[in-house]
């Protein structure tokens, strides 16, 4: 899995390219993990170019949630399609995180 990390104004957007399962999401913690450390509250994650995820994805996107919820902060996910999408749809993440179909709207929003 390759990601970047872009830093706005209002959040720090971080693209996932690749597959999310239980090899790279260690990967993607840490980058989470680092970025809540360097003081961002505000995480946008973009799914544009993920291709899967797997339980593991979804638990560390969920424990990194509820770190930066004791910071008053939060996580708001773009780009969800296919198979990514249905696994949001199939667990209820889709009723948990806030959904956009851009950056733009996500940014909009904050």
């Amino acid at each position: 899995m390759q990601m970047t990390v872009t830093n706005t104004e209002k959040a720090a957007i971080i693209s996932a390219a690749g597959r999310m399962d239980a090899v790279t999401a260690p990967q993607f913690d840490k980058r989470l993990e680092t970025l809540i450390a360097e003081g961002a509250t505000r995480i946008i994650i973009d799914f544009r170019d993920l291709e899967y995820i797997s339980s593991a994805g979804l638990q560390t996107i969920l424990a990194n949630a509820k770190k930066l919820e004791s910071l008053n902060g939060e996580i708001l996910l773009v780009h969800l399609s296919g198979a990514v999408k249905e696994v949001f749809e199939i667990s209820g993440f889709d009723t948990i995180f806030p959904i956009f179909d851009d950056r733009e709207a996500a940014l909009a929003s904050l």
